[in-house]
């Protein structure tokens, strides 16, 4: 959910007409979710690339790097796949620590970014083209994969994503994924004070919608509970080893979005879910 200036000038090209509630199927969310990230692509790597950097691995937007925290270990030598990949700085940082890291995205755009990233740095990692509810990858073909705010919360079903990151992991591989904290969706989409009054009840899991003129979603964006993030882990074959929110950093000022210093002292912004292919 989104009222900044970038985010009107993508509604405008797609149309955008209404904001509100309703079901969605995958095939609708995922034209959507296609031609959002294509219209958005530009503005977003305008307004975020210099904190994401070319080739840097930063979870969220509270700052956290791999590099510190080291959630997925060492990753020389290893096959690491990152979901919803953007503009692909992660899997570069990861191509840079001696991993084998590709970075799949289903939006053309962002990949655009993503190859003149490579091209930037002369790094050489595949970017691929597609759907994380439909991965083109042999199974056991990973030994890591990671998602940063990426695919996650714009897909119909989490369950069905993680069954597919479990099929293309090897046995005991870690799958570890930031998304924006559950507890959010209970605010308004503000960095400012109308952002710390409750008015969504977090239990009503009706994903949020903007449509055209003609009632077509034009982005979807889905909300899960803590613990229906835990069970379709579980479910999967996944063994959650940890839950990460990260506290806001003293001394940064950044906002992004509905990311600020205010909101970011009160309440957390980022969950980051570490798990492992337990079976």
């Amino acid at each position: 959910m989104h009222p900044d200036d970038r985010h009107e000038r993508a509604q405008d090209r797609l149309g955008t007409a209404e904001v509100g509630y309703r079901p969605v199927d995958e095939g609708e969310a995922t034209a959507a979710n296609l031609a959002w990230w294509d219209a958005d692509a530009d503005d977003y790597q305008a307004e975020h690339g210099t904190f994401l950097g070319d080739a840097d691995f930063v979870w969220c937007p509270e700052g956290l790097r791999e590099a510190d925290a080291g959630f997925l270990g060492d990753v020389a030598g290893k096959r690491v796949l990152e979901v919803g990949c953007g503009q692909a700085a992660c899997a570069r940082w990861l191509a840079g620590a001696g991993a084998r890291a590709i970075g799949l995205d289903l939006s053309g755009g962002m990949l655009r970014h993503a190859r003149e990233g490579n091209e930037r740095t002369g790094a050489d990692v595949p970017l691929v083209q597609a759907s994380a509810e439909h991965l083109p990858f042999t199974g056991g073909t990973f030994d890591a994969a990671c998602s940063a705010f990426g695919a996650v919360p714009f897909v119909t079903s989490i369950a069905t994503v993680f069954a597919e990151v479990h099929r293309v992991l090897a046995p005991g591989a870690p799958w570890v994924f930031a998304v924006t904290h559950p507890m959010r969706w209970i605010f308004p989409d503000d960095p400012g004070p109308l952002g710390l009054t409750a008015t969504q009840p977090y239990f009503d899991r009706t994903p949020y919608v903007e449509v055209d003129d003609d009632g077509t979603a034009t982005y979807v964006e889905y909300h899960r509970t803590l613990g229906d993030y835990v069970r379709a882990l579980d479910a999967t074959g996944f063994r959650l080893t940890d839950l990460v929110e990260p506290e806001w950093p003293e001394g940064h000022t950044r906002v992004w979005g509905q990311w600020s210093p205010l909101r970011g002292k009160l309440f957390p912004g980022t969950a980051i879910f570490r798990s492992e292919r337990d079976r």
